[in-house]
């Protein structure tokens, strides 16, 4: 896990002064080394978190015949792909480095024989190629910029920021979609000029431009034949290899363990595969009106035996991290969880650099309600996408018009392909909200700190086998996970497997209706916000008290201070509403 950045000149060698000045902003994601290499037109940046070949796995690599690669990222089963190759191929002990016989053999198809999460770049001098490539999910995020001058790429888009070869400027088409939906749809991003690779994509830049792309589809196979005992054996065999394959590290690591079933299957299965006394970390909240995940976590804990750290998230916590935060997430997200989740990265930090995470559990298995109304005829209120967008029940409804081609063309999409209604609706979280959402927030939370997330249920066998299981063993009796809640059941049944599913909810609603007067306004007269939307409405969002308006106030107060930190330029102070009424 690092950052990796770069630049491909059109005429002339990039100047090490920009190339430091990327490295300097991805230095929290390396916090174990520094390297810069200039090759043709070419440079490379890469900025270390050792976790696999501590000795001997600086970055870039480079293979007898001059190639060069910087990964940010893990591939989990490069010992199995190094038995295909002479001993000799290898100069190192790294994971990353297994990708360079890979290329030499298959071309562009290498990715297809990976296991892992990756943003990369590689440079044959002999062809004056550079591939940038990310892994099937998305898992990790790659940015680019077309320039006059050439092109720029980045593990974040702050790092191509800072060179200056693009201006710090919204696109307000993008977020238009991103206020509405929470989630962009395409490769653009906020920042114009920025865009993204596409999860599985790779391009091919030659010379300073673009001259080829290819997207790696996932594989979805014909829904198997099955009976219960088969479709459970499936199930605990698939997760168990992946979960075998995420815990090869050189350094120490954990697990984030929720109440919920995803996190619990992964300890018991962790448990099957180590003897080490395993680290555990659960965030939750005094609110005496929310769900807390930490009784439950500590029940699986002591039945485990972890070593066990419990973590309270206040409202203190919320105002004071809210900018750090913020300033993290370059490319936003309006996850409530990211605040909460910065801080359990903070605390698990100081014990490990590795954790597990249940990410994908739902969206793989069909844990999400919605999933369950993929189904349902629709004036039952079945849908297979979501309908309504964040402000379309407040008085700002028609500054966000249009929003929707993203989602139409994805269902013009959906009807072509041979899936099930369930499936189309998983599929389009997996492509779109999975890899622009959640995995940008767990990327940057824990990366903020130093720290690799890891996620054994994005697994490019793991899907291949689970999301291929006909509906009824996701869902059954108006219950998601159904093959995961069996196997608890019989495996771990301290999880309480067939308890009503619910979501970690963080109490953000009710810490911003504190503050609302005051709120309000500051980010009513936000320049960002003044510039599209009117103070009037955006003050009545924050004093009103009607569950839609309350959703609609978090994502101006995240917008309003992303604007504040990545447009404006502003330096952060721990408070969010000082750091508001900064100008």
């Amino acid at each position: 896990m690092c950052g990796i950045a770069g630049i491909y000149m059109k005429r002339s060698s990039p100047s090490c002064a920009h190339l430091r000045l990327m490295a300097h902003e991805l230095s929290h994601r390396g916090p174990d080394g520094e390297s810069i290499e200039i090759c043709d037109h070419v440079g490379l940046v890469h900025r270390r978190l050792s976790i696999i070949d501590l000795e001997t796995g600086q970055q870039p690599l480079k293979d007898d015949e001059g190639r060069l690669l910087i990964v940010n990222g893990e591939i989990y089963n490069y010992l199995e792909l190094k038995k295909e190759f002479s001993p000799t191929s290898f100069k190192t002990h790294s994971d990353s480095e297994v990708i360079l016989p890979l290329y030499q053999r298959q071309g562009i198809d290498f990715t297809k024989s990976l296991r892992g999460m990756y943003g990369l770049a590689l440079y044959d001098p002999r062809s004056r190629d550079l591939v940038l490539a990310r892994d099937l999910f998305g898992m990790k995020q790659l940015y680019y910029a077309r320039t006059s001058q050439g092109i720029l790429f980045a593990s974040e888009a702050k790092a191509i920021l800072a060179t200056g070869f693009v201006s710090a400027q919204v696109n307000p088409t993008v977020r238009t979609e991103l206020l509405q939906l929470r989630y962009t749809t395409t490769r653009a991003t906020i920042f114009s000029g920025i865009e993204r690779l596409l999860p599985g994509e790779i391009i091919i830049i030659r010379d300073g431009e673009i001259v080829a792309r290819h997207q790696e589809a996932k594989h979805v196979s014909a829904a198997p034949v099955l009976n219960q005992e088969e479709a459970l054996s499936l199930f605990e065999k698939t997760l168990q290899e992946s979960v075998r394959l995420h815990l090869r590290s050189d350094v120490p690591y954990g697990l984030f363990l929720s109440g919920g079933l995803d996190s619990a299957s992964l300890l018991a299965l962790m448990r099957q595969e180590t003897d080490q006394r395993l680290k555990t970390y659960t965030i939750g909240f005094q609110e005496a009106k929310m769900h807390d995940e930490r009784p439950q976590a500590a029940r699986l804990s002591q039945h485990f035996g972890t070593d066990h750290t419990e973590i309270d998230f206040s409202e203190q916590d919320f105002w004071s991290l809210l900018p750090a935060v913020v300033e993290a997430h370059d490319d936003p997200v309006f996850d409530q969880a990211m605040v909460p989740t910065f801080k359990l990265a903070s605390v698990a930090k100081q014990d490990v650099k590795v954790v597990l995470c249940g990410e994908g559990g739902d969206e793989m298995l069909a844990g999400y309600r919605r999933y369950q109304k993929a189904n349902w005829p629709s004036w039952l209120g079945g849908r297979l996408f979501r309908q309504r967008g964040v402000f379309d029940e407040t008085p700002l409804k028609g500054a966000f018009i249009p929003w929707r081609e993203g989602i139409e063309k994805i269902k013009e999409e959906a009807v072509v392909r041979v899936f099930s209604k369930l499936q189309a609706a998983q599929m389009n979280d997996l492509e779109t909200w999975m890899p622009n959402n959640l995995l940008i927030k767990l990327d940057r939370c824990l990366m903020a700190h130093g720290l690799e997330g890891r996620t054994p249920y994005l697994d490019r066998f793991v899907f291949e086998h689970l999301f291929s299981l006909p509906d009824t063993f996701k869902i059954r009796r108006r219950q998601g996970k159904w093959i995961l809640r069996q196997w608890l059941a019989k495996h771990l049944p301290e999880a309480e497997p067939f308890a009503r599913k619910r979501g970690f909810t963080v109490p953000v609603a009710g810490w911003i209706q504190k503050k609302a007067p005051c709120l309000g306004a500051l980010v009513a007269r936000q320049p960002g916000i003044e510039e599209f939307l009117p103070a009037e409405n955006v003050i009545e969002i924050f004093m009103k008290e009607k569950k839609s308006y309350a959703f609609a106030a978090w994502v101006l107060l995240i917008y309003a201070l992303w604007h504040q930190r990545h447009i404006m330029r502003i330096s952060r102070v721990d408070d969010a509403l000082s750091f508001l009424a900064m100008r």
